[in-house]
């Protein structure tokens, strides 16, 4: 996993001396209550609060135990969506630590540049595949080219990066179902069509599935109910092949990276413009005049602020793919995020909807 940022080490001591202060006052009393009822001594208290602050300590000193390394050399990996963003970046970067990359990317028969430039690595280990995850035919054709090319079909296929998606944003009333189904088209059902055409070399090899969800696979916001229900969709098909594939040897890793609108350029001020116009000008008109003008505006305009926020350099996600593909024991989920998201989603994941909910909305 990629090291923790300062900010972030920052925010977790700060936290930890918060929760030693929580527990010296106001967890004794509680104990004390609970062990009077149980018929233990008092006493047991300090062991007690001992015990959970040093499990913890363990919770957050656990990604840096070391979980060797699997050899690199030989080694095959496909990663989908290659022609921008995290899969051109990966692409690279993998093809650098000397593994045999498949990069498939939807415009190489198209010549965009993203297919260009990977092309002009002229490597033996570089080879750029055309591949849109929502045609079967183009996957299929794909997993024959990895077949044909594999140095050994014998050990199968490393890896499969299912990073290929889309992004997209709106209020429900005002999202088309069109919109629904052509995301999660490509975000849901194209991970898993890619993963069920490779997963039979995947086994051969005793390798890895990667799959690209999101912070927003974890928790919901307003404006964002079509992602949010496609990533949720690629954490419970993930989750699900963990639990089929132990057996296999395979381990399934979901990344789930928080803001990188300005390192990956998923969304442009143009982008919103666009977006907005063709969501009031097919919205029905009565949801257009209920929620008015100016509530729509100033949702826009949100949107629009977002575009030059997150992280600008990608190199944490790309550590913590590289994590999931190398490691012996690489985790179920990782979080590459700023500190502030990586606290939202802790405390809308484990905290009671109604506490985050009067935290956040």
């Amino acid at each position: 996993m990629a090291p923790l940022s300062v900010l972030r080490v920052a925010l977790l001591v700060s936290f930890s001396v918060f929760l030693t202060v929580v527990l010296g006052f106001g967890l004794p009393a509680l104990l004390n209550a609970a062990m009077r009822m149980l018929g233990l001594p008092e006493t047991s208290v300090t062991e007690c609060i001992v015990v959970l602050y040093s499990l913890f300590v363990l919770c957050v000193a656990t990604p840096r135990i070391p979980r060797g390394l699997e050899e690199v050399k030989g080694k095959a990996v496909l990663i989908t969506g290659c022609d921008t963003g995290f899969g051109h970046a990966i692409a690279k970067h993998l093809h650098k630590l000397g593994f045999i990359v498949f990069a498939g990317c939807l415009l190489k028969d198209k010549g965009g540049e993203g297919a260009k430039e990977l092309e002009e690595f002229h490597s033996d280990r570089m080879k750029v595949v055309q591949l849109d995850v929502c045609s079967e035919e183009q996957v299929n054709q794909a997993v024959e080219y990895i077949k044909d090319n594999l140095e050994d079909s014998e050990r199968g296929l490393w890896a499969v990066v299912n990073n290929a998606g889309v992004s997209t944003f709106g209020e429900v009333e005002f999202t088309s179902m069109d919109t629904y189904k052509q995301v999660s088209e490509v975000n849901l059902w194209g991970t898993i069509r890619v993963t069920k055409a490779v997963l039979p070399l995947i086994r051969r090899a005793k390798g890895r599935v990667v799959n690209l969800a999101s912070m927003y696979g974890r928790m919901g916001n307003v404006m964002r109910s079509p992602y949010c229900i496609s990533k949720y969709g690629v954490e419970a098909f993930s989750d699900c092949l963990r639990y089929e594939m132990k057996g296999w040897g395979v381990k399934v890793s979901i990344i789930e990276p928080g803001n990188f609108i300005v390192a990956t350029g998923i969304l442009t001020r143009d982008i919103v413009a666009s977006t907005a116009n063709k969501l009031w000008n097919e919205a029905p008109s009565n949801v257009k005049e209920d929620y008015g003008k100016a509530h729509f505006e100033h949702h826009m305009a949100l949107m629009r602020s977002y575009c030059n926020s997150g992280h600008k350099d990608v190199s944490p996600v790309l550590d913590d793919i590289t994590d999931a593909i190398v490691s012996k024991r690489p985790y179920s989920r990782y979080n590459p995020m700023e500190p502030h998201w990586w606290i939202r989603l802790q405390v809308m994941s484990h905290l009671p909807g109604a506490i985050s909910d009067l935290l956040y909305f």
